[in-house]
């Protein structure tokens, strides 16, 4: 019983570890970065860490994932809890990929726009 107890647990951490991805980018600059370049790197991820929308859309599919998952598998097993724990595990960490990389070009839209010759 411990042990099936620990995998949404270590899912839960996972998500809330993934949940700031992106937004801590370093992009690769074309030359020599300017005297205000670490300040509007600063600036720029910040912007990036705080576009909620993103974290509900995470949190969106995580549903979605434990909702799909819990039918699955009371249909497939008998075992809804189950398969909502998979499934909520599998949507989020699918989102989260998508929204390290929206923030990671956030951070470099950012940076361009302020005049920073960004490559990736």
């Amino acid at each position: 019983m411990k042990r099936k107890a620990m995998h949404p647990l270590a899912g839960l951490v996972l998500l809330t570890a993934c949940a700031d991805g992106g937004a801590h980018h370093h992009p690769i600059l074309d030359g020599t970065p300017t005297p205000a370049y670490e300040a509007d790197l600063a600036a720029c991820q910040a912007l990036a860490r705080d576009q909620s929308q993103l974290d509900h859309e995470t949190m969106g599919a995580t549903l979605l994932g434990a909702g799909a998952g819990a039918a699955l598998g009371e249909a497939e097993r008998g075992d809804a809890l189950g398969g909502a724990v998979a499934g909520a595990l599998a949507g989020g960490l699918a989102s989260t990929g998508d929204v390290r990389e929206r923030r990671s070009s956030i951070v470099v839209e950012c940076l361009r726009g302020r005049g920073h010759r960004v490559v990736g």
